[in-house]
């Protein structure tokens, strides 16, 4: 397979640590050139020099919170005015806070669908032109399992990310004949401080000790672990290759086997 993404740049968003981070890693590892996007420049320097430079890439950093849509989108279009065109981007966004749909206030919704949604549909019409010019485009969505089945406790979440689910299949249809693919990456359980803190919460909520609640979790998982953001990531780099030139406008779980939905 062709996995090389020598001459090719990238954006991953949420880079400066867990999921974010290592699809940064794997996209360098692959040969690309990649912007990092969080919010601490302190943490996102780390982040940009852990990437691999083999190829002479050159790698790039823009601190800004995705929250402020006006500061990310001159960062961006800055960006690409500097230093060209952008090949392949990676949504990827801190999931809302956890807690029952029904107790969930409407700005807490309306909230996440601005950070999650209207982010991802502000970058990919920005970069889209470029990936289309340069006949080669890969928008790569980091969403959740709960896009097949929900999960409890988690209500914004899963409405959420089923609301991007349904954004990226759309725009793979349209994307399509201009040489753009867009796939969403679900993962499970994942080692990240996500899923310490929804551990943590469970454990509060339900009275328990977070070592049960972790073990419950695993016992749920067919593999009988937790995933890594590695793992999560190898999935991101093949979507980003030349291989992967067929696949779009779908989803695909990294979950260890954990989610019994056949489709």
């Amino acid at each position: 397979m062709d996995l090389s993404l020598t001459g090719k740049r990238a954006l991953v968003c949420g880079a400066s640590q867990g999921i974010g981070r290592a699809a940064a890693q794997e996209l360098a590892r692959n040969g690309a050139s990649v912007t990092l996007l969080a919010r601490n420049p302190e943490t996102l320097q780390e982040a940009v020099a852990s990437l691999s430079v083999h190829g002479g890439q050159t790698h790039h950093a823009i601190a800004v919170d995705m929250a402020d849509e006006v500061a990310l989108l001159t960062h961006v279009h800055n960006h690409v005015d500097e230093h060209g065109p952008i090949h392949i981007l990676v949504n990827n966004t801190a999931g809302p806070a956890g807690g029952p749909l029904v107790d969930s206030a409407v700005e807490s919704l309306r909230q996440a669908f601005e950070n999650h949604v209207l982010v991802a549909h502000q970058l990919t019409k920005i970069l889209a032109v470029g990936m289309a010019a340069s006949g080669y485009g890969r928008v790569i969505n980091i969403i959740s399992t709960s896009v097949k089945m929900p999960i409890d406790g988690l209500g914004v979440s899963n409405t959420i990310r089923g609301a991007m689910a349904s954004w990226s299949k759309t725009m793979a249809n349209e994307l399509g004949p201009k040489g753009i693919t867009v796939n969403n990456v679900l993962p499970g359980a994942t080692e990240t401080d996500r899923l310490t803190s929804i551990i943590t919460r469970n454990a509060t909520n339900k009275g328990r000790s977070e070592d049960a609640v972790r073990a419950a979790m695993i016992a749920e998982i067919p593999v009988g672990r937790f995933g890594q953001p590695e793992e999560i990531a190898n999935a991101v780099g093949f979507l980003a290759s030349p291989a992967a030139s067929y696949i779009t406008g779908t989803s695909i779980l990294v979950d260890g086997g954990r989610t019994k939905a056949l489709s």
